[in-house]
């Protein structure tokens, strides 16, 4: 490999790349792609193995979608918590399905 200089610019979301930025992104993307031991190049079944594992991962982390009936109190509690409040909603649930005396007392 030639005695290169590593320039790393970040671009902020909405700014656009300058000229510059776009002619070196071409440029880089034309340049021979060499593995090394740090990083390999992958045979077919690796690449099939490596698809398989996240397949099998983006399944695990689907969650169902379910629909509920909550009275207009707690659902304006939960959206006072802020933005993602179903997600605080989802872990609240989660904690208190697993708390034997939060499901007792809700029984």
């Amino acid at each position: 490999m030639e005695n290169e200089n590593i320039v790393r610019t970040v671009i902020r979301v909405g700014q656009q790349p300058t000229e510059a930025q776009i002619r070196e992104i071409e440029l880089a993307s034309e340049r021979e792609i060499i593995p090394d031991e740090d990083a390999p190049e992958l045979t077919l079944e690796q690449y099939a193995e490596l698809a398989a594992m996240a397949r099998k991962q983006r399944a695990e982390k689907v969650k169902p979608v379910v629909s509920l009936r909550i009275s207009p109190d707690t659902l304006d509690k939960a959206k006072a918590t802020g933005k993602g409040y179903t997600g605080f909603l989802s872990r609240l649930l989660d904690n208190a399905i697993n708390d034997p005396q939060m499901v007792a007392k809700s029984l």
